[in-house]
């Protein structure tokens, strides 16, 4: 075994530092989804097929929709770090740097959360009624692209994903944008 390897294997699947906040964001979600989702199952059937009804499943994706902005804001504060107008600006180039570092230690915590939401809003329209148009199809798309996301999010810390992780996620974010804005 190389350096690398033992070094992988003392270390585990997530680094130490990252461990707590995701065992906390997982904790959250956990509850996000169990809570909501006790609560769903407790509603009558009139309240599922009305109105009403419609605006609360909405309001859970909504939520999702801003977890996942601040998730994508660390790719794009990443490649506007890169940007060569920027070479010579160092005071704005500080700024982005603690973005960044911010938009990073979060990055993690607020998909799992981000994640959760998603399951209730997906659950939330299967209980309303699944119609075939163009705005559940995208949904439905969508989801089945985000599925290998934290997967290969897993296998990224180990620099074993050979960058699935971020071409299902540019993947996943174009069908998130149809979705949510068409």
């Amino acid at each position: 075994m190389n350096a690398r390897e033992i070094k992988v294997q003392k270390q585990g699947w997530v680094p130490k530092k990252e461990r707590i906040w995701l065992i906390i964001a997982l904790i959250i979600a956990a509850l996000i989804v169990f809570w909501e989702l006790k609560g769903l199952l407790q509603l009558p059937l009139t309240t599922l097929h009305s109105r009403q009804f419609e605006h609360t499943f909405k309001d859970f994706g909504s939520i999702a929709r801003i977890a996942l902005f601040f998730v994508l804001a660390y790719y794009v504060l990443l490649r506007v770090m890169r940007l060569r107008m920027l070479k010579g600006q160092v005071e704005v180039k500080k700024w982005l740097a603690i973005l960044l570092r911010f938009t990073r230690k979060w990055h993690t915590p607020a998909a799992i959360i981000a994640i959760a939401f998603i399951i209730v809003h997906t659950v939330a329209v299967f209980m309303h009624g699944f119609k075939f148009d163009f705005n559940n199809i995208s949904g439905l798309l969508s989801l089945l692209v985000l599925l290998p996301v934290p997967i290969s999010g897993l296998f990224r810390y180990q620099r074993m994903d050979r960058k699935w992780h971020l071409r299902s996620g540019v993947s996943f974010a174009i069908l998130f944008i149809i979705h949510s804005f068409l």
